[in-house]
This record gives C-alpha cells, structure tokens and sequence, in this order.
C-alpha cells in the first residue's frame, strides 16, 4: 500500500519551536532513537534518516550505544574468552597491560579512529617499545576489534587498517655452515649431540624438540612428527600443548646423519622407555629449560670458542637448517611446510607432493653434509652386542 502523504516510510521528522527538525526513528532492535542532532531544514533530516535506513538495509547497522563500551572493558573479556594456549594467553595480557591499556583503555570502542591508532604507535615507539612489541600489540588491538566489528556488531569498522603497521623490519638472524653445526654438537655432553644436531637438520623450535616423546619418532621411515610444545608460562610452570598453529603439526623428513644421532642417543640410553618417554631430558630425566641448559653445556662460552657469530641464538640452527634446506632446491612452500609455516589448507593441498619432496630435500641436506665433512651418510647403526637401535614404543 502506498504510503500516505506526508507520512515516511522509514522514521518521522519534526519542527522544534527553536525552528530546527529533529529526526526519529524505530532501529531494529524496537527502540525508538532520536538523531543525535538537530537540522536546519526538513530536508536535511529526511536526509539523514534515508543513509540510516540504508545501513539498515545493507545489515550495517549498529546502535549508538554500543560502541560507547570502553577498551578497557571488551579487551581483557575478550583475551580470557578467546581459545587460546595458556602461554599466548599471558603474552596477549602483557601486550594488552603494556601497551594498550594505559594509552587507549578508557576509550569507548566506538571512538577509535585510525588517527587514534596512528597516535598511539607513536606514542609508544617514543615511549621506547621496541619495534616488534608495538607491531605484536598492534595485532593483537587489531583481533580484538575485529571481532567487535564482525561478531559483537558494535563498532561500524575496524580503525586498525594502517597499511604497514602490522609488519616490522627483522635483521637477519646469523646462520652458520654444517661444518661448524658438527663442531657446535662435538662440544657438547654426549646427552645433547643428537639435540644440537636435530635442531639444525630439521627445523625444529627449541620449545617442539623438547616436548618430543619416543612415538614422535620413527627412525625406520627417518621422519619426525611434531604434535606439540613445551611452553613456560609466567609463573615458571612448564605445559605441554598444541603448537600455536594448525601448520605447527607436521611430519618432517630426517636426513639420515640426524637419523644416525638418535640412533647413538637411543643406544646410549638417554631416553625413557615407553611410547611417551622423552627423548631429551637433563641428566637426571628433568624436564630441560632453555636457561638452565644452556649454562649447563656453556653455550655462550663455547660459541665464543668455536667462532660463531656473536649473538647466536640456539633457534638460529633452525634459521641455519632453513638454510640449508633451501640449497636444495626446495620451493617455498615446501619450506614453509617443513618449518611449521604454511597456511594448514595449503598443507592439505599439496600434502602428497610435500611429503616427497621432504624426503628429497633431507636426501639433499646428506648430500652437503657429505661434501662438507668428507663423510658418508650413516643408513644405520648398531649398538655394541650387534643389534640395530630403534627407539622403543615408536
């Protein structure tokens, strides 16, 4: 039916006897609201009424109210919500109380504009944050927002959009060749050759190698399957978990100079017995962590004795065996793969061409190991009554 003269179709307006119109209209939500100013014609606020119900229609619209909810209240419900691990749980909380909170928590969601965020990069970096930290922080605003838009409904976009501000310039991390890889685990206990070697010959993160469990291994098909971590929360508690990504959980082929290591480990009785023993633990089957072993096998004085780069971390023999992978011949996104990076629906696709390809890239890395230490690959080794080794319960 068509609509009667001088009646709208979607809210009224009305003369003030100040002279000025006001505009009112019924939201979705059955509340009456009034525009949040006056006009100085009927025109005008017909006009704004039309781009509400327009917002209306397109499903854009949000109450007023609701962006009026401060940072300071939606973020930390939204951190203890969210499904995440306990350690990226408390790594969001610092980033949320250092670097957020005090600059933008008592602003309501709907009042961060772009030059809000803009503002307060600035502000930090001056403040001395370092690059990363303002980058990490920035992310985490920028989920968090997010899902105020898009979930919550009530902001009416996300201000975190900056082109550039969620990436950072990191200097190259130093590698070194595989000859120095052999000195470095050389130096060490023999409780941790097989642990500096893995390291580098296949890619792991320190906090994957030492959450590894006998059935983790299978030494007969040379390949590693990576199913979870060992992270070290706050308050100093050691917790196995997941990795942080679903491309975390992967299988990785081993060169067989790794596969030869832990065959030594194996034979020397480093490992618990059992499917769920570990395969690196302290001298007495502790749980290792990273400060205390390092002082343990005197890291930072024997990288220092063999000529490492200064400032060589132990995850650089993961950056090392990236490296190394890449002289190979591997694309890059079989490296991707094999270092726990690729998107797990790209994983999914080229799963079978990976899996190969692994193989061949670990084929590959023996090859240069060969060259360079003038050694042949080890296919097998035995223990001292003849036997082959091989890791129990795996």
């Amino acid at each position: 039916m068509a609509n009667k003269p001088g009646r709208r179709r979607f809210g009224s307006v009305r003369k003030l006897p100040s002279d000025r119109w006001q505009a009112r209209y019924q939201g979705p939500d059955g509340l009456t609201r009034t525009a949040p100013q006056t006009f100085e014609s009927e025109k005008k606020a017909a006009k704004w009424l039309t781009l509400v119900e327009a917002e209306v229609i397109r499903g854009e619209w949000v109450a007023p109210e609701a962006g009026s909810i401060l940072l300071d209240e939606y973020a930390p419900r939204w951190i203890a919500e969210r499904k995440l691990s306990p350690r990226t749980r408390e790594n969001y909380e610092d980033l949320y109380r250092l670097n957020i909170a005090a600059y933008l928590g008592n602003l309501a969601l709907g009042a961060i504009r772009p030059a809000t965020i803009r503002s307060w990069r600035k502000r930090i970096l001056d403040d001395g944050r370092p690059e990363p930290q303002a980058v990490k922080a920035y992310c985490v605003l920028r989920a968090v927002l997010n899902t105020a838009l898009k979930e919550d409904g009530i902001i009416r976009d996300n201000p975190c959009r900056i082109r550039g501000y969620d990436r950072y310039h990191t200097p190259e991390r130093p590698t070194v060749g595989i000859v120095k890889v052999y000195e470095l685990a050389g130096a060490m206990p023999d409780r941790f050759r097989a642990l500096v070697l893995l390291a580098a010959l296949s890619g792991l993160r320190w906090g994957e190698l030492i959450a590894l469990r006998r059935s983790d291994l299978d030494l007969t098909a040379g390949t590693v399957r990576v199913q979870r971590k060992l992270a070290t929360l706050r308050s100093g508690k050691t917790e196995f978990g997941p990795p942080k990504t679903d491309s975390g959980v992967r299988t990785v082929a081993l060169p067989e100079s790794a596969v030869a290591a832990l065959r030594t480990h194996f034979g020397a009785g480093f490992v618990h017995d059992g499917p769920d023993g570990l395969v690196f633990t302290g001298a007495k089957n502790a749980l290792l962590r990273s400060g205390t072993w390092a002082r343990a096998v005197a890291w930072r004085s024997t990288l220092d004795r063999l000529g490492f780069p200064k400032g060589f971390h132990f995850h650089d023999l993961r950056h090392t065996g990236n490296t190394l992978a890449s002289t190979t011949g591997a694309s890059t996104r079989e490296l991707m793969h094999r270092m726990g990076h690729a998107s797990m629906r790209a994983a999914l696709i080229y799963q079978h061409a990976t899996r190969e390809r692994d193989a061949e890239i670990a084929r590959g890395i023996d090859q240069r190991i060969a060259r360079a230490t003038g050694q042949r690959p080890v296919r097998e080794e035995t223990s001292p009554d003849g036997e082959r080794v091989e890791p129990r319960g795996g």
